[in-house]
């Protein structure tokens, strides 16, 4: 007697490959998952009828079938890199049957049940940021039992043998990335398996699922930033100290007011430059703007610090009094005569040292802003668990931006 048998695989696949709880994001590390759907069999009448039939007084009449059920399958995998994983676990076909009546009367009734481990090596190939084509191949381990009764003239067969072989498997499917952490699959397996007498058939199964990927990401960091995209060019490098509200944000610096010395008070020309800020301010609500003073090396350090906040006041009371911008929005900050630009040994140098820089958040819309000394800078701040060193994840794509930035631009440096 022979079943040969074709059926759709819905599985439930246990991965028992590698021990560890090692997971890693970036197309690498661990995942899991499930299938469900409908398991499809094809009975082989003509085998039924030569290995049951033949060499017997019985001739068959009809023959019908059970050839379709619900199968399952859970599984898990490693992901060795956006192309290669290794998948396996635990499979349930379902259970398959036939009837025969014969001539004298009686019946023979044969059915299977099919369910085993597999392991298959899968192939990816991504069509899109979040849809993919795969292949796979590999074995299975499949136990195959069996049940034969008869009634009737074919009364007094009775038995149920079952078998454990091991076959090949192979299968192709479309997957498509929900989140970060979560796919959902469809998907096509055959499978290879003995019918528990020594008949071999195939299994095709068709089953959708979803996937779980620990680690919360598949596609490492790769910046497509040109040098225009990331800033304008950098005039020269200057240290920033600016209060960040956002934990990664871009800053550009568009004015450069100077006084006189021992003076907190603007010139007409600076005004006018304020202008533009207040209009600019006003148009971009949501924009914030940190004023820096500085002073020359004339005088005490300590009358120099209190100077240079007088300084970055009078601006800001300039925009809140006269442009209307709110005080929320605008902040003074003075430096003394640190940072300096230029060197205080002569009038020149003095008088670049006393002044005050325009921290800005930017926008790409600054008509009537091209202010010298034009300059970027970029405020990062980033945060730390309590006694650890640890940089996170989050922070990893502000930190390259910076990284293929400063590569552009080799005479740029950074303060940490």
């Amino acid at each position: 007697m022979k079943l040969s048998i074709i059926s759709v695989n819905l599985s439930l696949t246990l991965l028992s490959l590698i021990a560890g709880p090692y997971a890693m994001a970036n197309d690498t590390g661990w995942y899991t998952g499930a299938n469900l759907g409908q398991a499809r069999a094809q009975i082989d009448d003509e085998q039924i009828r030569h290995n049951m039939l033949l060499g017997t007084d019985f001739t068959s009449l009809t023959i019908s079938t059970d050839q379709r059920d619900t199968g399952y399958k859970l599984f898990g995998g490693y992901q060795f890199n956006k192309y290669i994983s290794l998948e396996g676990g635990f499979f349930d076909l379902g259970k398959f049957g036939y009837t025969v009546a014969t001539s004298p009367a009686g019946t023979l009734d044969g059915t299977i049940k099919l369910r085993g481990l597999n392991l298959d090596l899968v192939g990816t190939l991504p069509i899109t940021k979040k849809f993919s084509a795969f292949g796979r191949f590999g074995v299975n381990y499949a136990e195959a039992r069996d049940s034969f009764t008869g009634t009737g003239a074919v009364g007094g067969l009775n038995f149920n043998p079952s078998q454990r072989d091991t076959n090949y498997k192979y299968g192709l499917g479309i997957e498509y990335a929900l989140t970060d952490s979560l796919d959902i699959r469809a998907e096509a397996e055959r499978y290879r398996v003995n019918d528990a007498v020594n008949n071999k058939g195939d299994i095709d199964l068709f089953s959708v699922g979803l996937v779980y990927r620990f680690g919360g990401s598949k596609k490492p960091y790769t910046s497509s930033y040109s040098a225009e995209e990331i800033a304008p060019e950098v005039v020269a490098p200057v240290q920033v100290i600016v209060p960040v509200q956002n934990k990664i944000e871009q800053y550009c610096s568009i004015l450069d007011i100077q006084f006189e010395i021992n003076n907190d008070n603007m010139q007409l020309e600076d005004k006018e430059k304020l202008a533009v800020v207040g209009t600019y301010m006003n148009k971009y609500p949501a924009t914030t703007a940190v004023f820096e003073g500085y002073t020359d090396k004339v005088g005490t350090t300590e009358e120099n610090m209190k100077l240079s906040q007088r300084r970055a006041q009078s601006v800001v009371s300039y925009l809140e009094n006269t442009h209307h911008i709110a005080a929320s929005r605008l902040t003074a900050v003075g430096h003394g005569e640190t940072h300096a630009t230029a060197t205080n040994a002569t009038m020149v140098g003095k008088r670049m040292n006393r002044r005050i820089d325009a921290v800005i958040t930017c926008v790409d819309d600054i008509p009537g802003l091209m202010v010298e000394p034009a300059r970027l800078t970029i405020a990062l701040v980033i945060e730390y668990d309590k006694n650890k060193a640890n940089l996170k994840p989050q922070y990893e794509g502000g930190l390259s931006k910076v990284a293929d930035f400063m590569k552009l631009h080799p005479s740029v440096t950074a303060t940490v």
